[in-house]
């Protein structure tokens, strides 16, 4: 009986570390998206997407690529923005554990990644993929942009909880597995991202 007392005090002292840690990240991680778009930029260029790609109209098509690139831009800028501004916060608090679950080890036990380099490296691959001129159509392009996005949405869930609900949340909402979003990137965010979240 004192077994399973102690135990319950154990897990419930566990429980609440983490619902503490995760309310932190997630304030942290808010304050500095406070004042920009990025979300809603998101949420009107995969719409925009879907849109365009439905397009029977190759003139209709065209006009609503086209109008998609504002958002594009200012898309990139907010992440550039994103990323600097991040750069500021305490180095103690932006330790991302490459555990695939919570466990309470400290960052230097559990192995870890800074997530100001992550939103670097995603800032990087998002501005890439939106100012890739050479990329084969317009569709294969959007599908670019699309994977970063979907790659830096991860790694911020990732931050805020876990790599394993970052992953079970992509693949519910997008039906897309984490594999499949690390595979679509570019080549160089793929090269930047994996060296920075892969164990050493």
């Amino acid at each position: 009986m004192d077994f399973l007392l102690t135990l319950a005090v154990v897990l419930a002292v566990l429980w609440m570390a983490r619902a503490r840690l995760q309310q932190q990240r997630v304030a942290l991680l808010a304050r500095f998206l406070s004042g920009l778009s990025i979300e809603k930029n998101i949420e009107t260029l995969t719409e925009g997407y879907l849109r365009a790609a439905g397009e029977a109209d190759p003139g209709r098509r065209e006009q609503v690529w086209n109008l998609l690139r504002t958002t594009e831009q200012a898309l990139c800028s907010q992440m550039r923005r994103l990323a600097d501004d991040f750069a500021a916060a305490d180095p103690a608090a932006t330790r991302v554990s490459r555990l695939p679950i919570w466990l309470p080890l400290p960052p230097s036990l559990a192995g870890s990644f800074d997530m100001r380099e992550a939103l670097r490296v995603h800032a990087r691959g998002i501005c890439r993929a939106i100012d890739d001129e050479a990329a084969g159509s317009a569709k294969d392009r959007a599908f670019a942009i699309s994977a970063e996005m979907l790659l830096m949405q991860h790694t911020c869930h990732w931050f805020c909880r876990s790599k394993s609900v970052a992953s079970a949340r992509m693949l519910a909402r997008h039906r897309t597995s984490y594999e499949q979003v690390v595979g679509a990137v570019l080549p160089q965010t793929r090269s930047d991202y994996l060296g920075l979240v892969s164990p050493a």
